[in-house]
């Protein structure tokens, strides 16, 4: 077993895992998550660590090394899988403890043969073009879950980030318009047609639309709506006439919207208020676009399956 430690570190990747894995897995059959338990105080993960969560919010982290820690291990034949869920390690990988190796990892198992099968076979399925994905996919630092979310998360920026731009391209009718179709689309104005007629047409000094809260139209939230360029912020002076405007109308709710971003006073004032305003800068404007669905389509769906366990378990 590997030498406790008093100091908390980062979580090892999946290949820095392997040795450890093994060493618990020649102990005797063991758990994921039982494994997890003495690899974390092991390793002094603190309790943050431990409960980290893939960007899927799917699984924790260090399960999810573990486990495929342990898959690459089996595909070189040093685990066993004796039953549903639980894993050990096999004559081979008790072998290989017994030379007290210093590190395990992917380039290490193409010393096996079973795990040279696995990696040819694996190569053998995908186009030329798809080469370079599947190479990494083994050889990479971190696991495919975190492949999938990095990549998910790097084309996630790029379309917030164009989307914004786009905005900035239009009218501040089309602003409005964008605005119209993200409250609707997040359940409030109504219908379109009755969130449309009042947003940009209120009259008000200091409001440029007004939208039913609910369908019934039992209470009414207000809102301003500045088209800015990046380097210009919303300042408190800005907040507070649009404050000023709902204490005018004896209005408790607004929602300030800016593609820019709010400067530090606009947010503590605006933090300390007795009315509810909701402050949504650029980025949290393109945030709320992407996951409701705003201006932007599907354009690729990635269908990932996982062995159904039940599937064969015997009654």
């Amino acid at each position: 077993m590997l030498p406790a430690t008093d100091q908390s570190m980062a979580i090892p990747d999946y290949q820095k895992l392997m040795l450890p894995v093994l060493t618990i897995a020649a102990e005797g059959e063991i758990r994921v998550p039982v494994a997890a338990q003495k690899l974390a105080a092991t390793l002094g993960l603190t309790e943050a660590e431990r409960e980290e969560m893939l960007r899927s919010g799917k699984q924790r982290i260090l399960h999810n090394r573990i486990h495929w820690a342990k898959f690459y291990m089996s595909k070189a034949g040093l685990i066993d899988t004796p039953k549903r869920g639980v894993f050990i390690a096999s004559n081979a990988g008790r072998e290989l403890l017994t030379t007290n190796p210093h590190i395990l990892d992917v380039e290490k198992l193409k010393d096996y043969q079973p795990f040279v099968e696995f990696y040819s076979a694996t190569a053998a399925t995908v186009s030329p073009n798809d080469m370079p994905a599947t190479k990494a996919s083994t050889t990479s630092s971190v696991t495919p879950e975190e492949q999938i979310d990095a990549a998910h998360s790097v084309l996630t920026s790029a379309l917030k980030a164009d989307l914004l731009s786009r905005i900035m391209e239009q009218t501040p009718t089309f602003f409005e318009r964008v605005i119209v179709d993200l409250l609707v689309a997040m359940g409030y104005g109504g219908s379109h047609e009755n969130a449309a007629m009042r947003l940009g047409k209120s009259g008000d000094g200091g409001i440029d639309g007004i939208v039913d809260e609910d369908r019934l139209g039992l209470d009414r939230i207000y809102v301003q709506a500045k088209r800015y360029s990046a380097h210009v912020s919303v300042g408190r002076p800005e907040i507070q006439g649009f404050v000023g405007s709902l204490v005018g109308l004896g209005a408790t709710k607004g929602v300030f919207v800016t593609t820019s971003n709010f400067s530090a006073p606009a947010i503590e004032f605006a933090r300390g208020l007795q009315q509810r305003i909701i402050l949504i800068n650029g980025a949290r404007l393109t945030e709320l676009m992407v996951e409701f669905g705003v201006g932007v389509r599907v354009a690729r769906t990635v269908e990932v399956k996982r062995l159904d366990e039940d599937f064969f378990t015997d009654e």
